[in-house]
């Protein structure tokens, strides 16, 4: 009977400490097909009335096709390394711990409630390499901040250009893509030069919202490129930013601040004239996530799923 009990209590243990910290996607993750391939845009610094305001055609058809929020709320602070973070990690600064543009790993007030091997709070990233066979990533930026809370070892490419450059990395991203069209494939494509031309002229200045439109034209040469090269169909499109603003900064709580507009496109979701159900910065990451049919999510994420933006 002793030797009985003894099994029974390393059986139980064993289960016990084999139990995953993940937890499992919510029902919408079952029968889906997994994304081809997923391309976020990354503009710095957009408001809602910025975005209304500018002309962006290119924008306009592209989204035109899926769903625009302009109800989308950032985390607090209205700062720029919070909210991509939280975009990129589906945590808020309680979770992920990034409070300010100058946190590094080893410069924090406040550690990460869950970290990979490496001390970084799990990041999309990682969840797709994890989780998703054979997919390739990269990671396009011009800000050289934005990468700090991001571990390298789970991007296959990584570009930083200086002085608010872009134009090379929206190249560099049609090239990944092309050579990786038989796998699938996020690209995280960012530029800083919105935000700087509201910090330098004011928000809702001319050259503020010049910023814009000529983000849309270089948007517009992408997406032609790749139509060009029979990968467009076939692939989802996100627009996010970090924060609105208002005279020549951000990092309050007022509504130009905090609300933000949020956009995406592609296969699996909506044709709609937009959404009004909530939505925040840290939703962006656990989207992502659901395109790519990954089962087991970190347990400290707390970003969900906007309802309206699947199709059945």
């Amino acid at each position: 009977m002793v030797k009985i009990k003894n099994l029974f209590l390393v059986i139980l243990l064993s289960g016990i400490f084999s139990c995953s910290t993940s937890k499992p996607a919510n029902k919408q993750s079952d029968n889906k097909p997994v994304a081809k391939r997923v391309i976020v845009i990354g503009l710095d610094g957009i408001s809602v009335d910025g975005y209304k305001t500018a002309s962006h055609p290119n924008l306009d058809a592209l989204f035109g096709k899926g769903m625009v929020s302009f109800a989308t709320r950032t985390v607090m602070p209205s700062v720029t390394l919070p909210n991509w973070t939280s975009h990129l990690t589906s945590g808020g600064p309680e979770q992920h711990g990034v409070d300010s543009n100058g946190w590094t790993i080893d410069k924090n007030n406040l550690p990460a409630i869950e970290t990979d091997a490496d001390g970084y709070y799990p990041s999309i990233f990682k969840i797709l390499k994890d989780q998703v066979p054979g997919v390739k990533t990269a990671y396009y930026y011009n800000w050289g901040n934005l990468i700090n809370p991001i571990n390298r070892r789970y991007l296959d490419e990584v570009n930083f250009l200086e002085d608010d450059a872009y134009i090379e990395n929206y190249d560099k991203a049609l090239r990944f893509a092309d050579e990786h069209k038989e796998d699938p494939t996020f690209i995280f494509l960012y530029s800083v030069h919105t935000d700087h031309a509201g910090h330098k002229y004011k928000w809702m200045s001319p050259e503020y919202i010049r910023s814009i439109e000529e983000a849309d034209t270089a948007i517009g040469k992408l997406i032609n490129a790749l139509k060009e090269k029979n990968i467009f169909e076939d692939t989802h499109f996100l627009l996010i930013t970090d924060h609105g603003g208002k005279g020549h900064g951000h990092g309050g709580v007022s509504e130009v601040e905090m609300n933000v507009p949020w956009a995406i496109v592609g296969p699996r979701i909506h044709n709609s004239d937009g959404f009004d159900a909530p939505n925040n910065n840290t939703n962006t990451a656990r989207v992502i996530a659901e395109l790519f049919q990954c089962k087991e999510l970190p347990e400290s994420w707390v970003g969900q799923i906007p309802g309206v933006i699947f199709k059945d």
